[in-house]
């Protein structure tokens, strides 16, 4: 049984790849479950944002995983084959620390992957997927991004999506004081574009969700208006910047509304941010003249700028995930080898308890107790010798110098006395 991660990311595949693939919220656990159902997958975790669909899962044949994402999603493996990379036990650890670090995020060093990894994992142990060997990974993982993120400067001025978002506004309109802004969705997204551009001082910010009391609950921190996601349509026109990302399946605004309020405001520009996989508005309102849509792709262009002031960083914390790496990976190797320490000390007790009985009989028969003593130490080393000295009796050539060295090595002997 091996652990091994399997997926695609904003580095191997598109975002109209990405989209197809991702996990909604409502539907994590049946896909856990459906999984893990054939045996052949026995542990599992799925981490699904904007940026990448990952499964951790342990499992004598991969292949499988693969397999089942395609057909889950209802793809066929070559459409998504292209874009997948699976990794290995020792790569698979490397890189999910790396991803919960922020080594492997559009955005380097940023901190929100390390709450959806966690959340992926709490999703994993409530679905009942996780067993020992992934409960222990994802315990280590957070403890690596915790020491990634305290001793080294890898999250200092970073650059964030959301920053990145009101840079790209600022390119189109002069002052965003002017310029109205709704926003799409209450998630931690959300909130946090919500609180780059409340720095900004915008003229009105309006929150449109389908949870009326989160929505009320983000709006009541920046004074702004809530809405119903119902009623976008009959208002899109008033708003200059538009932000949204939520856990729609499909498209919350469509060519058709936006062609009407691009009409209704004699053709000002509007500033659409899609941050959501799959994606919440068209993609074809990208194509309409008036209308700057950007989508988290876009937003990578932005946000590689800050890209070259942690590269040390980055290279320190690369240190730190190998040598952790090496440690779990020795923890893994330790646990291969209980059955075979359990083994032999059953093997030794056996033959101590023989031992024992056949000396008590000894004294009860009268017999002098310190030659039973003697005989119980003697019979002790002559059975725990009997099978190394045989193995090495047995051995021959090359082999029997292997066996003798490994005996040497094994009970610590010094072959020059």
């Amino acid at each position: 049984m091996q652990l091994y991660a399997l997926g695609l990311n904003h580095h191997t595949a598109p975002l109209n790849i990405r989209e197809r693939v991702a996990f909604q919220p409502e539907r994590l656990d049946d896909a856990l479950h459906d999984l893990t159902q054939a045996r052949t997958v026995r542990e599992a975790a799925i981490l699904s944002t904007c940026n990448r669909t990952e499964l951790y899962f342990a499992t004598e044949q991969p292949q499988h995983a693969a397999d089942w994402l395609a057909r889950f999603h209802s793809l066929t493996l070559s459409e998504v084959s292209p874009y997948l990379y699976t990794y290995p036990q020792r790569d698979a650890v490397r890189h999910v620390f790396r991803v919960a670090s922020g080594l492997d995020s559009m955005v380097i060093g940023e901190p929100q992957i390390l709450g959806q990894v966690k959340d992926a994992a709490r999703r994993a142990e409530e679905a009942g997927t996780m067993g020992t060997l992934l409960h222990k990974l994802f315990q280590n993982t957070f403890a690596v991004a915790k020491e990634v993120r305290s001793t080294t400067a890898i999250g200092a001025n970073i650059v964030s999506m959301a920053a990145a978002a009101v840079h790209l506004a600022e390119r189109i309109f002069e002052r965003l004081s002017d310029q109205r802004v709704l926003f799409i969705g209450a998630g931690e997204m959300i909130e946090l574009c919500a609180a780059h551009f409340a720095g900004a001082q915008p003229k009105h910010i309006t929150v449109a969700n389908r949870t009326e009391s989160r929505a009320l609950a983000l709006a009541g921190r920046y004074g702004a208006d809530v809405m119903r996601l119902d009623g976008i349509g009959d208002v899109l026109a008033q708003f200059d910047i538009i932000v949204s990302c939520t856990a729609s399946p499909l498209p919350i605004v469509g060519l058709g509304m936006v062609e009407r309020a691009v009409k209704a405001r004699r053709h000002k520009p509007m500033v659409m941010v899609d941050l959501a996989v799959p994606r919440d508005i068209e993609k074809e309102v990208g194509e309409l003249d008036d209308v700057f849509l950007y989508t988290v792709d876009d937003l990578a262009q932005v946000v590689d700028a800050g890209l070259e002031s942690r590269q040390q960083a980055v290279i320190e914390a690369e240190e730190i995930i190998n040598s952790r790496v090496d440690g779990f990976l020795h923890w893994m190797q330790g646990r291969d080898v209980v059955p075979t320490i359990r083994a032999l000390r059953q093997h030794a007790e056996a033959l101590r308890a023989s031992e024992l009985e056949r000396a008590r009989k000894l004294l009860a028969r009268g017999e002098d107790p310190q030659k039973v003593l003697d005989a119980l130490s003697h019979g002790l080393i002559n059975k725990l010798m009997h099978a190394p000295t045989h193995f090495l009796n047995q051995s021959e050539g090359e082999q029997q110098a292997d066996a003798s060295r490994m005996l040497q090595q094994l009970f610590n002997l010094n072959s020059h006395d």
